[in-house]
């Protein structure tokens, strides 16, 4: 008779990050299996503390730190200006984003009191900056900023409630050369992100109307182009292209693992290492 690992046994082979195919083997016997389990278990937790110490003695950073650090980098060797914005946003900036209090996305949002909330995307404050710079800079502009947002989103192993966007918008290039220029910037992101293969898939938005995804194997990013209906709150008339992107995602699918909360801002998990081993 086949005899599977039991569900703790499972569930410590997904807390050491264990290759999926693992949690499927079979065994001839109890003390076969429990064997067999003890040495991979033996073996994950080698390969951790050996990450954790590599991370202290090396002086490495993050894995999180250095994509955001490689991204910044791209970005700006390529004349992009990074910002920084409030994590508050008001009431009034996501009903311009076509958010209100009846839209379903409403119930995702972590309201602070009646008119913030923490923000759940960036792009509202980045519609206030460029309506701002477009007095002040020629065309085109160039922003993009890096950083925290909050969604009240249905735990799984592939979502978080705190997770790192990044945001990126050029304003003001030709309208015919906008999906050019967008498989240009997708290009350079994911390369700095170390991705190296991957599918652009039509999508609509709530938000944004038509959108391009950047898939391998789930979302990694989500990328559009305007003008737009929704252009006209912000006072914006030129063609733009847009590109949001989730830092905890692109590790998650770049490293092969099996659960987001390993990548994210944890207090479980140090560099995708638990710590409890």
């Amino acid at each position: 008779m086949a005899i599977p690992l039991t569900r703790i046994q499972k569930q410590r082979l997904r807390e050491l990050n264990a290759p999926e195919q693992l949690y499927e083997n079979c065994y001839h016997s109890v003390q076969e299996r429990d064997k067999e389990f003890q040495k991979m278990e033996k073996n994950l937790v080698d390969k951790g503390r050996k990450t954790l110490m590599n991370l202290r003695d090396c002086n490495r950073r993050p894995m999180l730190c250095e994509l955001e650090a490689k991204l910044v980098n791209a970005l700006r060797a390529e004349g992009f200006v990074q910002v920084v914005t409030p994590v508050l946003l008001s009431k009034g900036l996501l009903e311009k984003m076509s958010i209100t209090l009846k839209h379903p996305l409403s119930k995702q949002v972590y309201w602070v009191d009646n008119n913030k909330c923490l923000r759940p995307m960036l792009a509202p404050n980045l519609y206030s900056l460029l309506r701002r710079l477009v007095r002040l800079w020629e065309m085109p502009i160039r922003i993009f900023e890096v950083g925290p947002c909050f969604r009240k989103e249905t735990r799984g192993v592939s979502h978080l409630n705190e997770f790192t966007m990044l945001n990126l918008v050029e304003l003001g290039l030709p309208e015919e050369g906008r999906f050019k220029r967008l498989e240009e910037l997708a290009q350079l992101v994911m390369e700095a992100a170390g991705i190296m293969q991957y599918q652009f898939v039509m999508r609509s938005s709530d938000i944004y109307g038509e959108t391009i995804d950047i898939v391998k194997e789930i979302e990694l990013c989500s990328c559009a182009m305007g003008p737009i209906p929704l252009d006209e709150a912000w006072g914006i008339m030129d063609p733009w292209v847009g590109i949001g992107l989730g830092l905890e995602r692109v590790i998650m699918v770049r490293e092969g693992d099996q659960n987001i909360q390993r990548v994210g801002r944890s207090l479980i998990y140090l560099d995708g290492v638990r710590l409890n081993i």
